[in-house]
């Protein structure tokens, strides 16, 4: 996809999905050259954050790859990059009454093991029916046919991720619907960020 200039100088979008003007719910690429900043503004309902490379900055803290960030609703902030960065982020999912901050380094947490050999599990966040981790899977894992209630969104951060459908390398999003079946796999091994639970919402 094509990088698209945001109103801030110097950061990028790569607008995987979006509803709505600058104001929007919307999933994303967001790249900070070095010294870009964005004005502070407020998430209305909220905003999540997996840095992909690069370090990110507000008045928080500074964080590096592998830093997941979770800012509820209502909250604001004003970030930057002093020497560059790339995240994943998503805006307005979440639910109104989840007020949970969270701030895990995936590189330094203990991971769980997972429902099959091989499948290893970071839990990042949780509200209600809504769910948001980083799943591992060692190469040659296969998982179970499963059905999806409340659908389920893939980010690929490594590796390739796959299912009956297709395959699907690092950089890949993948929307799954409410009550839709695979059964996921992965020959050479993953790292994937995963949401799910949260899409018959997506009216609100």
């Amino acid at each position: 996809m094509d990088w698209v200039d945001s109103p801030a100088g110097g950061v990028q979008r790569r607008m995987i999905e979006r509803d709505g003007g600058e104001v929007a719910r919307a999933t994303s690429v967001v790249r900070y050259r070095p010294g870009s900043s964005f004005e502070r503004h407020t998430h209305d309902l909220g905003e999540e954050i997996l840095v992909l490379d690069g370090v990110f900055t507000d008045e928080t803290g500074s964080f590096g790859p592998g830093t997941y960030l979770k800012n509820p609703p209502g909250t604001s902030h004003a970030p930057s990059s002093e020497s560059g960065c790339t995240l994943f982020v998503k805006l307005r999912h979440l639910h109104p009454a989840d007020q949970q901050h969270r701030t895990i380094d995936t590189t330094q947490a203990s991971w769980l093991q997972g429902l099959v050999p091989g499948l290893t599990v970071l839990p990042l966040s949780e509200f209600e029916s809504e769910h948001t981790a980083m799943v591992r899977w060692a190469p040659g894992t296969q998982f179970n046919p499963h059905r999806h209630y409340g659908g389920e969104e893939i980010y690929v951060v490594e590796g390739i991720f796959e299912d009956e459908f297709g395959s699907y390398p690092a950089g890949t999003w993948i929307r799954s619907p409410h009550l839709s079946v695979h059964k996921p796999f992965s020959i050479e091994g993953c790292t994937i960020f995963v949401k799910t639970g949260h899409l018959p919402h997506l009216g609100r």
